[in-house]
């Protein structure tokens, strides 16, 4: 009995110990009911830009599962098209910095020419390519940086196939795509019966079940955010679906890539005034939000709270750990500029390269009131009382 008295409060240090060693609240997956976990809505979203590039070939399946596994609530892609229609997670419309097209004779004679956002790019064009032509090569990491040992391993995947990873997860995770190039995309690819490439697009997800407006029970069930660099792509698609959208916006020397309006005109309270009626938020490239001077962030711009007095969320791109990326400001910490835009600049999403990283800033230091967090702590309650219960003789 003696034993039993002494050994109950080392059982609750070592249960302690155990609890705090790791996160309390773990990465989500099923439910108590065997249903899958929600999103989280009570923190920054993260969102795994083109999967998790900063360790696999981007737009693939396997940097999307990778993504997933390290904590992603928003899994994100860029949609383009093929020759014969078929919508591609791809982000540039040439194929030759992220793929292998250059090794195949067979398709020596498809490089072209085409004016793309005013300006003449030559390379191997998506568009001239049907969808079993560009399976037939395999992708490879952008930056010469990076692991280059999936080089050659993965295909490139169409938007379906990139969606049913998003529904077959163990959790509930997001999908984020991106209406790419779309003045480029419908210049050149024709559909049955006058379609265009957002009607394929807006088609493709409502024919898996996506619909609802943010934060609706639809859906938080299959939650989906629509981005787009195209005003007019997000203005059309809203009289297809009441699906939330993000407004896109470049470097402050580029102008909308189908409007031709300045960054300065679609960052003004008139213009904010304007599109919130069909986007819930923005997403800027981060360097315009905290302009950078010799790698060192100076003062912020108002942009982010401006956007928020018009009830719009603010989610930048793109947030990487390799040096060359982080300013001189964060001391080649990539903790350190995540918690700069979310505690003290405020943003609602990341995109990030590397969703492990930012998924465990959020796990040290998020104050999580949810009901797992809950639970756990009441267990942790009950152990301390049932220990308390042993009296020494």
């Amino acid at each position: 009995m003696a034993s039993s008295i002494s050994f109950a409060p080392f059982l609750l240090l070592l249960l302690v110990i155990g609890c705090t060693a790791r996160p309390l609240y773990r990465l989500p997956s099923q439910g108590h009911d065997g249903s899958r976990k929600p999103l989280q809505t009570f923190r920054p979203y993260n969102i795994a830009h083109r999967g998790s590039n900063g360790e696999l070939p981007e737009e693939t399946r396997p940097a999307y599962l990778r993504a997933i596994e390290e904590g992603a609530d928003f899994i994100e892609t860029d949609i383009l098209s093929s020759k014969d229609g078929v919508l591609i997670c791809f982000h540039d419309v040439t194929l030759d910095n992220t793929t292998d097209v250059a090794n195949h004779k067979e398709f020596a004679d498809r490089k072209r020419t085409y004016e793309v956002q005013g300006e003449n790019i030559t390379g191997f064009f998506t568009v001239d390519f049907s969808l079993k032509e560009l399976k037939s090569l395999r992708v490879r990491q952008r930056f010469s940086f990076r692991d280059q040992q999936f080089n050659g391993k993965f295909q490139i995947i169409t938007f379906e196939e990139f969606i049913t990873i998003a529904l077959d997860a163990p959790r509930v995770v997001g999908i984020y795509p991106e209406i790419k190039n779309p003045v480029f995309i419908n210049k050149r690819v024709k559909w049955l019966h006058g379609k265009s490439f957002e009607d394929k697009f807006v088609e493709t997800l409502q024919k898996y079940g996506y619909k609802g407006s943010y934060l609706s029970k639809d859906w938080l069930r299959q939650p989906a955010f629509i981005q787009s660099f195209a005003p007019t792509s997000l203005v059309y698609i809203s009289n297809k679906t009441d699906l939330p959208k993000v407004l896109l916006i470049d470097d402050v020397t580029v102008p909308t890539q189908d409007t031709n309006q300045s960054y300065w005109e679609i960052t003004s309270n008139k213009y904010l005034d304007y599109i919130k009626q069909y986007v819930v938020g923005i997403g800027p490239w981060k360097d315009t939000l905290v302009p950078v001077v010799n790698n060192y962030m100076i003062n912020p711009t108002d942009l982010v709270t401006r956007a928020h007095a018009h009830n719009l969320q603010v989610h930048p791109y793109t947030y990487r750990n390799e040096n060359r990326f982080l300013h001189f400001n964060f001391s080649q910490d990539p903790y350190m500029e995540y918690d700069y835009w979310i505690n003290k600049i405020g943003v609602d999403g990341l995109f990030t390269d590397f969703t492990g990283s930012l998924h465990h800033f959020q796990e040290w230091t998020t104050n999580r009131q949810d009901d797992d967090n809950k639970s756990e702590s009441k267990l942790l309650h009950k152990i301390a009382l049932l220990v308390s219960s042993y009296k020494k003789p």
